[in-house]
């Protein structure tokens, strides 16, 4: 399977290819861009084990793919990663949708610190719409284009469940 993974997502960013391929012996065999990385993974309950050309990582993920957070050695990064199949469905729908709404979701539980845009606001691309803390760190969400502030779903100090609509935008 292919899939595009953009480190720490920004507009515009580009997505760094890795093909993985499942061999019969369960053994994983994986190409970052056009080079092989040898790479085992070994599932811990909530932690996954992971080695990378002889380097052991730990790392905790936290979100719904495409849009995650992954922790290893005390350090989070937001990871955008797409498999093939998922970009041709997103493709699809922005093909159907068109101009329609855009909802910016949660990508982990938290609570939302604060609000910093309003309903009818414009946005440009990058500009944070809110503060969100999760697992005692500070995260800012941002908006990945230009839009118009349709309806702010949160307010300062609310819960929210990975996934929760956070802002719709046009």
């Amino acid at each position: 399977m292919r899939y595009y993974v953009t480190l720490d997502p920004k507009p515009g960013a580009e997505p760094i290819v890795v093909d993985v391929k499942e061999l019969p012996s369960g053994a994983l065999e994986v190409r970052v861009g056009n080079d092989p990385v040898e790479v085992d993974v070994v599932s811990l309950g909530e932690q996954l084990s992971v080695r990378i050309d002889g380097k052991v990582v730990d790392l905790t993920t936290e979100g719904t793919p495409p849009e995650i957070g992954a922790i290893a050695s005390g350090h989070r990064s937001y990871v955008r990663v797409e498999s093939d199949r998922q970009r041709a469905a997103n493709a699809a729908k922005k093909g159907a949708a068109g101009g329609a709404e855009r909802v910016v979701k949660s990508p982990m539980p938290g609570r939302i610190v604060k609000v910093l845009v309003e309903k009818g606001a414009e946005v440009g691309v990058g500009q944070p719409l809110l503060v969100m803390e999760a697992m005692k760190m500070e995260n800012e969400i941002k908006a990945k284009a230009a839009a118009t502030i349709v309806e702010v779903h949160v307010v300062a100090g609310a819960t929210v469940e990975g996934g929760a609509k956070l802002v719709t935008l046009a």
